[in-house]
């Protein structure tokens, strides 16, 4: 019991953390489970697709393998059914009406399917992953949600830049797995300092990218503090 609790506690504090900043005008929490439960889902085709995806991997070693590994056979297929799965469940929601609201479904769903990896880790390797996964694994698939979501909310409210936001959500989404999976597969022992910086970098993006939507609310002028 506590191995599940230490599984689903990061992922439901992000998530409250992001409701809670969507304070102008508030996602229903069904759609917001919906989410979630797509991304839970999602874990199953992106499985099917990294076994398809690692074939080359056979072929090929150094860097080159390790860039593969984790841009291709971990980021393109996780973010890419991220990508999908928002857009299957939110993306024309009468309630998806402003830009925050991006950021909120794509987190939803990125908890979803760490939610299930997390698990998976825990369980396998214990507390001591758990904690360690608890403020770097779930909360960079969380960043990766609020960069996907940034552009989608951008996509979603200009039609006539949707096209380049659809693609900047889903290629900034990749590119910032793939470099934090790439420090992690290197193996190099000097880029654990590299993969710190990366970190707080991670953080400060995301805050960043949350605190720049929600003042871009045109919900804002209906607040009453």
């Amino acid at each position: 019991m506590n191995l599940l609790i230490l599984s689903i506690a990061p992922v439901a504090i992000i998530l409250g953390y992001i409701y809670y900043r969507d304070k102008y005008e508030k996602e229903p929490i069904w759609l917001m489970g919906l989410c979630v439960l797509g991304g839970a889902l999602s874990v199953v085709p992106i499985i099917v697709l990294e076994i398809f995806l690692s074939i080359p991997l056979a072929d090929i070693s150094g860097y080159a393998h390790t860039g593969w590994n984790a841009f291709v056979v971990a980021a393109f297929s996780e973010e890419i059914f991220k990508f999908a799965t928002v857009m299957l469940i939110a993306w024309r929601s009468r309630h998806f009406n402003e830009k925050m609201d991006g950021i909120v479904y794509a987190v939803s769903v990125s908890m979803g399917f760490a939610l299930i990896e997390n698990i998976q880790y825990v369980f396998s390797t214990g507390a001591g992953t758990g904690l360690l996964r608890a403020v770097t694994a779930v909360p960079a698939h969380a960043i990766m949600g609020i960069s996907m979501g940034f552009f989608l909310g951008r996509a979603r409210m200009n039609p006539i830049n949707r096209t380049r936001n659809l693609f900047l959500a889903l290629t900034t989404a990749i590119l910032i797995h793939g470099f934090y999976d790439f420090i992690l597969m290197s193996g190099m022992p000097y880029l654990m300092l590299v993969f710190v910086v990366y970190l707080v970098w991670m953080y400060r993006y995301g805050f960043r990218k949350i605190d720049e939507t929600v003042e871009d609310s045109p919900f804002k002028r209906d607040d009453v503090d």
